[in-house]
């Protein structure tokens, strides 16, 4: 199994293009981007901002290569800078088009069940369609979940993908909630406590 690090802007490129192949079938990508021909590049613009923001709290890991990576935000900085969410939203909004009401909904359903318990939030996990099943994901977790054993804090999570909460469940995380996204598929909220 390969070794995390730490993620760096230089990474911002190869990071951006993995997520983009990894969350190509989520079904909340599905959702939002339902064009299968232009998911990737209206996914790699998705992905660039939150690069772009999380990369700076310095809590994002990978592997050599960049074929996973998780990207956290520290305790109480899980909501993202208003002037970043201007700008991420004004690159998305050509791809959304008729769906920014319900997009914004479902951004709001989730939003209002973001614990306000002091945690570490992972914001974004993903690894390569062609590394998957090789540790990668478990791999960029650890420095991160090892911080919140070791300092006693929790962890959370959104996740749209069912076979997901079995992977996280395996990290220590339970289901909190199972909500719907307005005219969309379920998501799971996931809590862990320190170990």
């Amino acid at each position: 199994m390969s070794a995390a690090r730490q993620a760096t802007a230089a990474d911002t490129r190869a990071l951006t293009e993995m997520l983009a192949r990894a969350f190509y079938d989520d079904p909340v990508f599905r959702w939002l981007f339902p064009d299968d021909r232009k998911r990737l590049v209206q996914s790699r613009r998705y992905f660039a901002g939150r690069a772009r923001i999380l990369l700076r709290q310095g809590e994002s890991y990978t592997v050599d290569g960049c074929a996973s990576a998780a990207m956290w935000a520290r305790p109480g900085e899980w909501h993202d800078p208003p002037l970043d969410v201007l700008r991420q939203f004004a690159q998305l909004v050509p791809a959304l088009g008729r769906r920014i009401p319900r997009s914004l909904a479902g951004l709001r359903v989730i939003e209002e069940r973001h614990p306000a318990t002091p945690h570490w939030y992972l914001s974004v996990l993903g690894t390569d369609p062609t590394r998957q099943g090789e540790g990668l994901g478990s791999a960029v977790l650890q420095p991160v979940l090892g911080e919140c054993d070791r300092l006693e804090i929790p962890a959370y999570l959104e996740t749209g993908t069912e076979r997901n909460v079995s992977f996280y469940t395996r990290h220590g995380f339970r289901v909190t909630e199972r909500v719907e996204l307005p005219d969309g598929p379920p998501m799971w909220l996931m809590w862990r406590d320190p170990r």
